[in-house]
């Protein structure tokens, strides 16, 4: 399907062919008739991509200093790997769109395939053929609203929430200040609501259009003032709403000259913000912000996991502003036809963005890009072979024909790069379920082909390893289905989010004798391989010591879920464990395991956890998130038999052997084992070898981060034992009917 993306290193704006995204369990899989081209929110984005870097780094300091912080810890060529992932993400253009539903997801009840809809959401309502769009941020529209209507939901939204903070209510006096669309639309419903309404612009042209929507009275700033004065009885308006966008701090200083004694200024456009202290305090007003469409707005579990708010306690979430709105559209009350100055069909969607950043000297309001109603869109998209960029080396006909189902910032940022430097690793196809992202990395890793679904990679008999980098509730089942497949399996951690989940994976395994790798890839480091090799030669256990400095996430995101992401002890803690358990050679048999309270709550990512090993051996485990980034994030110890190795971020590694001492330093990057990873892969599928990490090493990291959640529960020491999970798994019969192995999507 056709979409407008643009890159962030360059600011290129471009329509490219990207696979049709995937339909996921709580949203609608959307064809689209209909998308509204951005004047400022777009424009905004487009111009800071257009800057170099120096510009770039000038109107963002804020992510300057998070780049010399990165390169203080892990080294100046990691960072600047970083940074260089991070420009070449492409940005999908688009928020507004209406179109039909094409399919909708199992979890989806108020929706069936044939109902006009009108969408919302950054990367979600793009400007493309197909959008993937999770349930709260679609709305139904009557049969004899157009699509082109439709697609300015997103924009009524906004407005319609600027009104809400507003407070107003029937007879009162408004200003608006600002008469782009959003100002159009304001004026519009303010009327609808039975106020009285000033519009102001500096163009004389909106501000006669807003006369003709059904304002009272328009003028200028210049005379804004004097007019607001007449209109409102010398006593200023009730509310004051801005609705420019502009970094000036003119609009905030007239506000407050029109607003009247206690009166309520809404910022709802971009605006300079720094307030005019005499006039406000004077007038005690009450300066407000609205935050885009409504609540629901970035809570990612009201948005994509679809987690609606009660209706008595949350009366206007921003489905229901976007259902309000196109109420309005279908009575009259809101006409969109005077606001629309350019329609361009998609594939001449770069002439749009000549007029909305004024390349092309035109007068513009709103910009509609319009698409064909039946043309058949590929799920797979055969890529040309891109010249293999730098360090890059060919890759031989023979060894591992590789398969990737994910193509997220792991992906593009750390995996595709390591595997990319091992000859004899043939990248033959990648899957996202946005299919945008397949694409980009497809292209930039010398892909054969890339897709929006798994079948695709599946059924082609040339794959002989599967990659699996998609969210953690998804392992299980793909691992299972990349086995059955005949593949050779490559999961991201965690293999499996619960015990019903593993036994399933281990009973597949068992049946087809795939191999099967989990990228626990620190036991492949360097610098962990050579402390490996110093502490073998000991008699006796080891007391080791892991600390991870792992930074703050907040709550809402996925990993945090347990459903999707396990929390961060499974999720992310299991790589220590399986650390701890390759450094001393041996099989955890009990863990226990605490969490900081917080306001009579545990903490899921402030835990300690000790383990100890059939040979005697302690572990213990740090897992902090409140520490800061600008310190180390991993350090292990590891002491006994008279040596004393001590690991830091992978950049400094000291060996102590009676009065020997041993220190190794990467000073430009860390190496912390993904490429080493791969390499040890190859070898094994060359030489017909069984996976580098034992089955029952696997097995028993991830028995012992459940063991972990448990002993947090419970207050007490778990025991884990191996011999009864095995002789489960003996029993297994049917793996396909485990707990939680469904689900659709590729990747998030």
């Amino acid at each position: 399907m056709r979409q407008v993306i643009q890159s962030f290193k360059t600011g290129e704006l471009v329509v490219q062919d990207v696979p049709s995204p995937v339909l996921r369990a709580r949203g609608i899989l959307v064809h689209t008739a209909a998308s509204l081209v951005s004047a400022g929110t777009e424009r905004m984005i487009i111009d800071f991509a257009g800057k170099d870097l120096i510009g770039k780094a000038r109107a963002r300091p804020d992510l300057v200093r998070q780049v010399v912080d990165k390169a203080k810890r892990e080294g100046v060529l990691s960072t600047l790997d970083s940074v260089r992932n991070k420009l070449d993400q492409p940005l999908p253009l688009g928020y507004s769109s209406a179109g039909i539903v094409v399919a909708v997801g199992a979890e989806v009840e108020s929706f069936q395939a044939g109902d006009r809809v009108a969408c919302a959401g950054a990367g979600y309502a793009s400007h493309a053929e197909e959008t993937s769009i999770p349930r709260n941020l679609a709305v139904k529209l009557a049969d004899h609203v157009s699509f082109e209507a439709g697609a300015f939901v997103t924009v009524g939204a906004i407005a319609l929430q600027g009104i809400r903070q507003a407070d107003v209510v029937l007879g009162h006096k408004v200003a608006v200040i600002g008469l782009g669309l959003l100002g159009q639309l304001t004026v519009q419903m303010l009327k609808a609501a039975g106020c009285q309404v000033l519009g102001v612009d500096l163009d004389p042209k909106r501000a006669e259009l807003a006369r003709s929507l059904g304002a009272d009275a328009v003028g200028s700033p210049d005379d804004a003032a004097a007019l607001g004065l007449s209109q409102s009885g010398g006593r200023g308006f009730d509310a004051v709403l801005i609705t420019a966008d502009t970094k000036d701090n003119g609009p905030i200083e007239l506000a407050g000259d029109l607003a009247r004694d206690r009166g309520v200024v809404v910022a709802v456009g971009a605006v300079g913000l720094t307030v005019p202290r005499k006039i406000y305090f004077e007038k005690e007003l009450d300066l407000r912000l609205s935050r885009s469409y409504g609540p629901g707005r970035y809570d990612s579990q009201y948005e994509e996991e679809g987690r609606d708010y009660p209706y008595g306690y949350v009366r206007w979430t921003e489905q229901r502003n976007m259902e309000a709105f196109a109420q309005m559209l279908a009575t009259g009350a809101v006409r969109i036809e005077p606001l629309i100055t350019h329609r361009f069909a998609i594939e001449d969607a770069l002439r749009a963005y000549d007029v909305i950043t004024r390349k092309v000297d035109e007068p513009f309001l709103g910009v509609i890009l319009e698409y064909e109603r039946e043309r058949v869109l590929p799920g797979r998209i055969e890529l040309p072979q891109a010249t293999p960029s730098r360090g890059t080396r060919p890759a031989e006909p023979t060894g591992i024909r590789l398969g990737v189902l994910g193509a997220g910032n792991f992906a593009s940022s750390t995996l595709l790069p390591a595997i990319r430097k091992v000859p004899g690793i043939e990248p033959v196809a990648i899957a996202s379920g946005s299919g945008l992202t397949a694409r980009t990395l497809g292209s930039r890793f010398g892909f054969a082909y890339c897709a929006s679904d798994e079948a695709s990679l599946l059924q082609d008999e040339k794959i002989n390893w599967l990659a699996i980098l998609t969210r953690h509730d998804l392992h299980a089942r793909q691992v299972i289905a990349g086995m059955r497949a005949g593949k050779d399996v490559f999961v991201e951690k965690p293999l499996a989010l619960n015990v019903t989940e593993l036994a399933a994976v281990m009973s597949v395994q068992q049946e087809t004798e795939r191999r099967l790798m989990v990228g626990f890839n620190r036991r492949f480091a360097p610098m962990v391989q050579e402390m490996h090799r110093f502490l073998a030669p000991r008699r006796g256990p080891l007391m080791v010591t892991c600390r991870i400095n792992a930074g703050a996430i907040p709550a809402s995101h996925w990993t945090q879920d347990p459903a999707i992401g396990g929390g961060r002890i499974i999720g992310e803690g299991c790589h220590w464990i399986d650390l701890l358990q390759f450094l001393i050679g041996s099989p955890p048999l009990e863990v226990n395991a605490r969490a900081l309270q917080a306001g009579g709550h545990l903490v899921g990512d402030e835990v300690a956890m000790t383990l100890t090993y059939a040979d005697g051996s302690v572990g213990t485990i740090i897992y902090t998130a409140g520490g800061h980034r600008s310190f180390s994030k991993e350090r292990i110890e590891a002491i006994g038999d008279g040596r004393v190795a001590v690991l830091d971020d992978y950049r400094s590694l000291e060996l102590i052997a009676g009065r020997r001492r041993t220190h190794r330093r990467a000073w430009l990057r860390t190496d912390k084992g993904h490429r080493g990873e791969w390499e040890t892969l190859l070898s094994v599928t060359r030489e017909g070898s069984p996976s580098p990490i034992p089955a029952t090493e696997l097995v028993a990291t991830h028995l012992a981060a459940y063991a972990a959640m448990e002993s947090i529960r419970t207050q007490r020491t778990v025991p884990l034992d191996l011999t009864a999970f095995w002789e489960g798994v003996g029993e297994t019969t049917d793996p396909g009917d485990a707990g939680c192995l469904s689900g659709d999507q590729v990747d998030p």
